[in-house]
Protein backbone atom coordinates (compact mmCIF):
# COMPACT_ATOMS: atom_id res chain seq x y z
CA UNK A 1 0.00 0.00 0.00
CA UNK A 2 1.36 3.35 -1.04
CA UNK A 3 0.60 6.34 1.14
CA UNK A 4 0.48 9.74 -0.50
CA UNK A 5 0.95 12.75 1.75
CA UNK A 6 0.23 16.43 1.15
CA UNK A 7 1.27 19.56 3.02
CA UNK A 8 -1.22 21.07 5.45
CA UNK A 9 -1.67 24.84 5.78
CA UNK A 10 0.83 24.65 8.65
CA UNK A 11 3.31 22.87 6.35
CA UNK A 12 2.94 25.45 3.59
CA UNK A 13 3.40 28.25 6.12
CA UNK A 14 6.54 26.54 7.45
CA UNK A 15 8.05 26.42 3.96
CA UNK A 16 7.44 30.13 3.56
CA UNK A 17 8.38 31.36 7.05
CA UNK A 18 10.57 28.73 8.77
CA UNK A 19 8.71 29.67 11.95
CA UNK A 20 9.03 26.21 13.55
CA UNK A 21 12.74 25.85 12.75
CA UNK A 22 12.56 22.28 11.49
CA UNK A 23 15.76 20.27 11.24
CA UNK A 24 17.29 20.20 7.74
CA UNK A 25 16.10 16.59 7.16
CA UNK A 26 12.55 17.42 8.24
CA UNK A 27 12.47 20.61 6.15
CA UNK A 28 13.85 18.85 3.08
CA UNK A 29 11.27 16.10 3.47
CA UNK A 30 8.49 18.67 3.89
CA UNK A 31 9.58 20.35 0.65
CA UNK A 32 9.48 17.01 -1.18
CA UNK A 33 5.92 16.20 -0.06
CA UNK A 34 3.67 17.28 -2.93
CA UNK A 35 0.48 15.24 -2.84
CA UNK A 36 1.63 13.13 -5.79
CA UNK A 37 4.61 11.08 -4.63
CA UNK A 38 4.05 7.96 -2.58
CA UNK A 39 5.89 7.25 0.63
CA UNK A 40 8.04 4.75 -1.28
CA UNK A 41 9.04 7.39 -3.84
CA UNK A 42 9.82 9.85 -1.07
CA UNK A 43 11.91 7.22 0.73
CA UNK A 44 14.20 6.92 -2.30
CA UNK A 45 14.82 10.66 -2.14
CA UNK A 46 15.12 11.04 1.64
CA UNK A 47 17.52 8.12 2.19
CA UNK A 48 17.76 8.33 6.00
CA UNK A 49 14.89 7.54 8.36
CA UNK A 50 12.27 8.27 5.72
CA UNK A 51 9.36 6.59 7.46
CA UNK A 52 10.18 8.13 10.82
CA UNK A 53 10.57 11.58 9.30
CA UNK A 54 7.23 11.36 7.44
CA UNK A 55 5.48 10.16 10.58
CA UNK A 56 7.05 12.96 12.63
CA UNK A 57 5.89 15.58 10.11
CA UNK A 58 2.40 14.08 10.13
CA UNK A 59 2.35 13.91 13.93
CA UNK A 60 3.31 17.59 14.17
CA UNK A 61 0.63 18.59 11.66
CA UNK A 62 2.87 19.66 8.76
CA UNK A 63 1.60 16.95 6.40
CA UNK A 64 -1.45 14.72 6.19
CA UNK A 65 -2.43 11.54 4.39
CA UNK A 66 -4.08 12.41 1.10
CA UNK A 67 -4.74 8.88 -0.10
CA UNK A 68 -3.75 5.26 0.36
CA UNK A 69 -3.36 3.46 -2.96
CA UNK A 70 -2.67 -0.13 -3.92
CA UNK A 71 0.19 0.94 -6.19
CA UNK A 72 1.71 4.22 -7.24
CA UNK A 73 2.16 4.91 -10.94
CA UNK A 74 5.05 7.08 -12.06
CA UNK A 75 4.22 9.83 -14.56
CA UNK A 76 5.52 9.51 -18.10
CA UNK A 77 8.60 11.62 -18.84
CA UNK A 78 7.96 14.80 -20.81
CA UNK A 79 8.82 14.83 -24.52
CA UNK A 80 12.23 16.22 -25.36
CA UNK A 81 12.38 19.60 -27.07
CA UNK A 82 15.19 21.40 -28.87
CA UNK A 83 13.81 24.88 -28.16
CA UNK A 84 16.21 27.42 -26.74
CA UNK A 85 15.16 27.80 -23.11
CA UNK A 86 14.27 31.06 -21.41
CA UNK A 87 14.54 33.24 -24.50
CA UNK A 88 11.83 34.87 -26.56
CA UNK A 89 12.69 34.80 -30.27
CA UNK A 90 13.92 38.23 -31.43
CA UNK A 91 11.06 38.57 -33.95
CA UNK A 92 8.41 38.10 -31.27
CA UNK A 93 6.83 41.27 -29.98
CA UNK A 94 6.09 42.02 -26.34
CA UNK A 95 2.37 41.80 -27.06
CA UNK A 96 2.59 38.34 -28.56
CA UNK A 97 4.79 37.19 -25.68
CA UNK A 98 2.24 38.47 -23.19
CA UNK A 99 -0.63 36.64 -24.87
CA UNK A 100 1.34 33.40 -25.05
CA UNK A 101 2.49 33.67 -21.44
CA UNK A 102 0.76 31.67 -18.74
CA UNK A 103 -1.16 33.96 -16.41
CA UNK A 104 -2.82 33.52 -13.04
CA UNK A 105 -3.59 29.87 -12.34
CA UNK A 106 -1.53 28.79 -15.37
CA UNK A 107 1.54 30.51 -13.93
CA UNK A 108 0.91 28.76 -10.62
CA UNK A 109 0.61 25.41 -12.40
CA UNK A 110 3.87 25.99 -14.28
CA UNK A 111 5.61 26.93 -11.04
CA UNK A 112 4.34 23.74 -9.36
CA UNK A 113 5.49 21.65 -12.35
CA UNK A 114 8.91 23.30 -12.27
CA UNK A 115 9.35 22.78 -8.53
CA UNK A 116 8.29 19.15 -8.83
CA UNK A 117 10.67 18.51 -11.75
CA UNK A 118 13.51 20.18 -9.89
CA UNK A 119 12.94 18.27 -6.65
CA UNK A 120 12.59 15.01 -8.60
CA UNK A 121 15.93 15.73 -10.20
CA UNK A 122 17.87 17.16 -7.24
CA UNK A 123 16.01 16.08 -4.11
CA UNK A 124 16.83 18.24 -1.08
CA UNK A 125 19.53 20.10 -3.04
CA UNK A 126 16.71 21.82 -4.95
CA UNK A 127 15.47 23.80 -1.94
CA UNK A 128 16.84 27.27 -2.69
CA UNK A 129 16.07 27.11 -6.42
CA UNK A 130 12.57 25.78 -5.67
CA UNK A 131 11.93 28.68 -3.30
CA UNK A 132 12.98 31.17 -6.00
CA UNK A 133 10.58 29.51 -8.44
CA UNK A 134 7.75 29.60 -5.91
CA UNK A 135 8.34 33.33 -5.29
CA UNK A 136 8.10 34.25 -9.00
CA UNK A 137 5.24 36.71 -9.47
CA UNK A 138 5.23 36.80 -13.27
CA UNK A 139 6.60 35.00 -16.28
CA UNK A 140 9.83 37.02 -16.45
CA UNK A 141 10.65 36.22 -12.82
CA UNK A 142 9.81 32.56 -13.48
CA UNK A 143 12.18 32.49 -16.47
CA UNK A 144 14.97 33.97 -14.34
CA UNK A 145 14.33 31.48 -11.54
CA UNK A 146 14.26 28.58 -14.00
CA UNK A 147 17.54 29.69 -15.56
CA UNK A 148 19.11 29.62 -12.10
CA UNK A 149 17.54 26.19 -11.47
CA UNK A 150 19.08 24.85 -14.70
CA UNK A 151 22.48 26.11 -13.55
CA UNK A 152 21.98 24.43 -10.16
CA UNK A 153 21.00 21.18 -11.84
CA UNK A 154 24.15 21.35 -13.95
CA UNK A 155 26.36 21.88 -10.92
CA UNK A 156 24.73 19.13 -8.86
CA UNK A 157 23.85 16.49 -11.47
CA UNK A 158 25.84 17.44 -14.56
CA UNK A 159 25.24 18.82 -18.02
CA UNK A 160 22.76 16.13 -19.11
CA UNK A 161 20.48 16.84 -16.14
CA UNK A 162 20.62 20.57 -16.86
CA UNK A 163 19.75 20.00 -20.52
CA UNK A 164 16.84 17.74 -19.55
CA UNK A 165 15.43 20.37 -17.20
CA UNK A 166 15.95 23.14 -19.76
CA UNK A 167 14.20 21.11 -22.45
CA UNK A 168 11.23 20.43 -20.21
CA UNK A 169 10.57 24.15 -19.63
CA UNK A 170 11.97 25.52 -22.88
CA UNK A 171 8.55 26.77 -23.97
CA UNK A 172 8.54 29.54 -21.35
Amino acid sequence: MAIIYRKTAKGVAEIETRAHRLTPRMRSTLILVDGKRSDAELATMILQQATETLHALAGQGFIEVLTVAATAVAPAPPPQSRATPWQTPPAASAASAATAAPAGPDLQARKRDAVRALTDLLGPAAESAALRIERARNLDELRTALAAAVQSAGMVRGRQAAETLAARFGDL
